[in-house]
């Protein structure tokens, strides 16, 4: 589903989903997510707080939701992919979708503590 075709969120429903953290494969899943650096910040996405929701089935599909620091972002087209070719090599990983999504916006809020510090902002 992407972002033109999300249905309208129900009151109180919100944004960002939560991730499957129980799931054996999700601290893996992380680490890869932190090899994928956006070009122009000096910071994984993963902590720049790019990574909305990594949930993972029984079967070990891996869905990445995510989002970038702005929709005109010059990587916007390629960034999902490297996500995919990150997490995809993982053992026991079947198989990984990354969908893009703007709803809610990125802010510097979403930003790790390592991130602020990496960047200047503490």
């Amino acid at each position: 589903m992407t972002a033109a075709t999300q249905e309208p969120q129900a009151e109180g429903t919100p944004l960002i989903a939560p991730s499957t953290v129980d799931h054996p494969l999700y601290d893996q899943v992380v680490e890869a997510c932190r090899t994928v650096y956006d070009p122009e910040i000096p910071v994984n996405i993963y902590d720049l707080g790019l990574i909305y929701t990594i949930d993972i089935s029984p079967e070990n599909e891996v869905r990445v939701v995510m989002t970038l620091t702005a929709p005109g972002c010059p990587v916007a087209g390629e960034m999902p992919g490297w996500v995919a070719d990150a997490v995809e090599p993982l053992p026991g990983v079947k198989q990984v979708d990354v969908q893009m999504t703007f709803q809610p916006q990125w802010g510097m809020d979403m930003m790790s503590d390592e991130a602020r510090l990496e960047l200047g902002f503490m």
